[in-house]
């Protein structure tokens, strides 16, 4: 039995992707930050990946043939940056598949390929920048998936969100010049997943084929979620983001068996 390891399996994706790998029939071994969750067949260890002897001290005990590096803080480059390339550095001659993000681009009307160079304009899109550029550096065999918007069946932080603002526990608007292409955590994981199993290396966009403002989000939601459209309200954001950002997926269709549904087909 193949041995898999999931940094930060305790989140929302990696959580996902633990419980997929188990069913799979992976041996699975998951991170944690300050939480164990309830997942069964997963052998648990807590992690900080900003510690590089930790990191490697924990891939040389687990001795997996792949790693899934999911552990990401929204705030914080040293988790984001240093721990990617901890992580990356550990895994020299194992299989890795890095989890990046579409925040790595400023936006623009034309769709982004796997050949377009990060230009981040937020400090997260920066770390993970900066976590890309260590990984191609000391594992370029790895392969480097930036994904959009990650979504679940009511319980994302985005659908949370959504649902705090139209029940008025949250202020705020959702924002309707940012575009984005949100994928479900179950087809995002399924993609990983496969990744594991495979030799691809280098940059993979895996995202769905929808792309569309978090106001436009909200309302193709809105029944899904149990909240009334007209409760939401959508304005510009009142800080500097990405303008649209339109991840060109045609890659993975060709590579993956994963179907990577759209926010249409999930709201309906």
């Amino acid at each position: 039995m193949d041995t898999l390891l999931i940094t930060g399996a305790s989140g929302f994706l990696g959580a996902e992707v633990a419980r997929r790998a188990v069913a799979a029939g992976w041996r699975v071994v998951g991170t944690y930050q300050s939480r164990v969750p309830e997942i069964g067949g997963v052998t648990w260890h807590r992690l900080d990946v900003t510690d590089r002897v930790a990191v490697a001290a924990l891939v040389e005990d687990a001795d997996p043939s792949a790693v899934v590096h999911t552990a990401f803080a929204r705030n914080s480059w040293s988790v984001n940056a240093d721990g990617a390339a901890n992580v990356a550095l550990a895994s020299v001659g194992r299989r890795l598949v890095h989890v990046s993000s579409d925040a790595v681009f400023a936006g623009r009307t034309a769709p982004y390929t796997e050949q377009d160079t990060p230009e981040p304009i937020t400090s997260y899109g920066g770390s993970k920048a900066a976590a890309e550029t260590a990984i191609h550096a000391v594992h370029p065999d790895a392969v480097i998936v930036r994904n959009s918007l990650i979504l679940g069946d009511g319980d994302s932080a985005h659908e949370k969100i959504i649902r705090d603002l139209a029940e008025g526990r949250r202020d705020g608007v959702l924002f309707t010049e940012e575009l984005r292409c949100p994928i479900h955590v179950a087809d995002l994981a399924s993609a990983l997943l496969e990744l594991a199993g495979n030799d691809h290396a280098g940059v993979l966009n895996v995202a769905g084929p929808d792309a569309v403002s978090r106001y436009e989000l909200g309302v193709l939601f809105a029944a899904r979620l149990g909240i009334d459209p007209d409760r939401l309200r959508g304005g510009p954001a009142p800080f500097a983001c990405p303008g649209e950002i339109r991840l060109d997926t045609s890659l993975a269709l060709d590579l993956l068996h994963t179907r990577l549904r759209g926010v249409r087909e999930l709201a309906a």
